[in-house]
C-alpha cells in the first residue's frame, strides 16, 4: 500500500526542525540581525531570502565538498553553489592559479595566452570553432540572443515554459493557463511584455516546435539540453534529432545552454549526446567558481556575423564587457579545464551519484513511497510524484513547499546542505562515500519521521 503524508504530523515536525534550526545557529541568527541594517532583506544577494531556515546559515571557510559556519557546525554540501562550486571549495589547481595571477595583473582589457589555450580546450571538448568570454552564463546568453537576433534580422527568441536562463529578459516569460506567452510569475519589473520578443512552449512538444517556427520569425531557439531549474526533465527519445532538423530547416539558429548540463560528460550534454548546436553558452563552474563565462559559435554563425559587424561599433553593441575576458577569470578557467573539471574527475562523480541514487530509491522503496528519483551525470533529485515529468508545467504541478523545506531543514540540522527550491544533490570532486552514505542515513530518518 502506497504511503500517505498525513499534513498535520508534517506541520508540527517543521515546527519542530525550526526550533532546532534556532537554537543552534545563535551566531547566524545575530549576523542576520545586523545585515539587515545595511542588507536588503538581510543578505548580499536576493535569493538567500529562500532559503530553509527562518534565516540563512553565515559561512565561517569551505573546502573541497564540505563547509564550516559561524557556530561551529559542519556540513556536507551537495548544493555547491548551484554548480559553481561544482569543482569543489577552493581547489588547489583553481587557488594557485589566483594567487600567481593576482600577483600578474588582474584585469587589463587585452588578451594573455592563457585565453588561447581556453579557447582551444573549448573548441576539443564542444566542437564548436570560435569562443568569446563573459563573467556569468546569464552575459553568455544575452550576447548570444543579441548576435542571432542581429545575423537572422527576426524578432522572436523560442524559451520552454519554466526554463531557466539567468536573468535573461526573454527568457522570464512563461504560458498563462490559456496557454498565451507572459511574464513569468515573479518576473520583476520587466521592460516589456516577454509576449513581444519570446514565443513560449512546453518542452518535448514537437507540434508545438513546429507551429512556433513555422512563420520563420525566430531568430533562435535558447534550451536547456535537459531541463533542470524546476528539476529534472529529460528530452523524449529523438527529440533533439527533430529539434535540430526544424531549427535548421526554418533558418532558426539553436544555442544550447550547459550551465547546469555541464555535469553530464567534460563536454557536456552536447559532447555525450552529440549534439550540434549553433551556439552554446555556459558559465558557473568553468573557474572554480571565479565569475567566468563562455559563448561559442560555429564558423557559419562567426561568418555572418562578422559580415554585419562594424569596427567602430564594436565596443558599443551590446555584446562584450570591461572585464570579461580579465586574465584572472581566464587564468582560473585554464586550470579548472585542465586539472579540475578532468575525466577522471568526471568517472569518480558518475559512481557517487550511482551509489547516492540506490540509497535514495531504497529508502523510497522500504517506505513504499509515491516518489522517484531523476538523474542527469552527478546530478540526482528525488521527486513527490510517481511519474516522471515530461514538461515544466506537470513538474511545477508536483512541488510541495512545504514537504521540501522540511526534508531540507531537517538535513541542514544534520549537517547537509542540499540545492535550495528542489531537492537535488550534486557531487563534487572531493564528494567521498561516506558523504553519500551519510545522506542516505538522514534521509532515512526524514522519511521515517513522516511515515513510520
Amino acid at each position: 500500500m502506497t504511503a500517505t503524508l498525513d499534513r498535520k504530523r508534517l506541520e508540527a515536525l517543521l515546527v519542530g526542525e525550526e526550533k532546532r534550526f534556532h537554537a543552534s545557529h545563535p551566531r547566524s541568527y545575530a549576523l542576520y540581525q545586523r545585515a539587515k541594517n545595511s542588507l536588503h532583506g538581510g543578505v548580499p544577494m536576493l535569493w538567500m531570502i529562500r532559503w530553509a531556515g527562518s534565516f540563512p546559515v553565515f559561512v565561517k571557510e569551505a573546502k573541497g565538498a564540505h563547509f564550516s559556519d559561524v557556530d561551529g557546525h559542519t556540513y556536507i554540501d551537495f548544493c555547491l553553489g548551484d554548480t559553481g562550486a561544482m569543482t569543489g571549495h577552493a581547489p588547489e589547481a583553481a587557488v594557485k592559479a589566483i594567487r600567481e595571477q593576482a600577483q600578474r595583473g588582474i584585469t587589463l582589457m587585452l588578451p594573455t595566452e592563457d585565453a588561447i589555450w581556453v579557447g582551444e580546450e573549448l573548441q576539443r571538448r564542444f566542437g564548436l570553432q570560435y569562443w568569446q568570454f563573459a563573467l556569468t552564463a546569464t552575459d553568455a546568453n544575452r550576447f548570444a540572443l543579441r548576435m542571432a537576433r542581429e545575423i537572422t534580422q527576426r524578432k522572436y527568441v523560442l524559451v520552454y515554459n519554466y526554463c531557466y536562463h539567468g536573468s535573461v529578459d526573454e527568457a522570464l516569460a512563461g504560458l498563462d493557463k490559456n496557454g498565451m506567452t507572459g511574464p513569468r510569475r515573479g518576473n520583476l519589473g520587466p521592460p516589456v511584455n516577454p509576449a513581444e520578443t519570446t514565443k513560449v512552449i512546453e518542452f518535448n512538444d514537437i507540434p508545438a516546435l513546429e507551429s512556433a517556427l513555422a512563420p520563420g520569425d525566430v531568430a533562435c531557439v535558447l534550451a536547456e539540453p535537459v531541463m533542470t531549474n524546476i528539476g529534472i526533465i529529460h528530452p523524449d527519445p529523438g527529440y533533439h534529432d527533430v529539434l535540430r532538423e526544424i531549427t535548421r530547416k526554418t533558418g532558426t539558429l539553436l544555442i544550447i545552454d550547459e550551465t547546469h548540463t555541464i555535469c553530464a560528460s567534460p563536454g557536456g550534454y552536447t559532447a555525450a549526446f552529440g549534439l550540434k548546436p549553433d551556439m552554446l553558452t555556459l558559465g558557473k563552474p568553468l573557474a572554480s567558481g571565479v565569475p567566468a563565462a563562455v559563448y561559442g559559435f560555429t564558423q557559419e554563425v562567426a561568418d555572418r556575423f562578422w559580415a554585419r559587424l562594424k569596427l567602430e561599433d564594436s565596443d558599443s553593441g551590446g555584446v562584450g564587457g570591461t572585464l570579461a575576458g580579465n586574465a584572472l577569470s581566464i587564468a582560473v578557467m585554464k586550470a579548472t579545464l585542465e586539472h579540475v573539471l578532468t575525466p577522471a574527475m568526471y568517472e569518480k562523480g558518475f559512481k557517487l551519484a550511482n551509489r547516492y541514487e540506490a540509497g535514495v530509491q531504497a529508502v523510497i522503496r522500504e517506505f513504499n513511497l509515491p516518489w522517484i528519483v531523476k538523474r542527469l551525470g552527478f546530478r540526482v533529485e528525488y521527486w513527490f510524484r510517481e511519474i516522471p515529468p515530461h514538461n515544466g508545467s506537470e513538474a511545477a504541478a508536483a512541488m510541495d513547499s512545504e514537504l521540501d523545506r522540511y526534508m531540507h531543514l531537517f538535513a541542514l540540522n544534520r549537517g547537509i546542505l542540499m540545492t535550495p527550491f528542489h531537492n537535488m544533490a550534486l557531487i563534487a570532486a572531493d564528494t567521498t562515500e561516506a558523504d553519500v552514505d551519510h545522506h542516505t542515513i538522514v534521509f532515512r530518518e526524514a522519511v521515517a519521521t513522516l511515515f513510520a
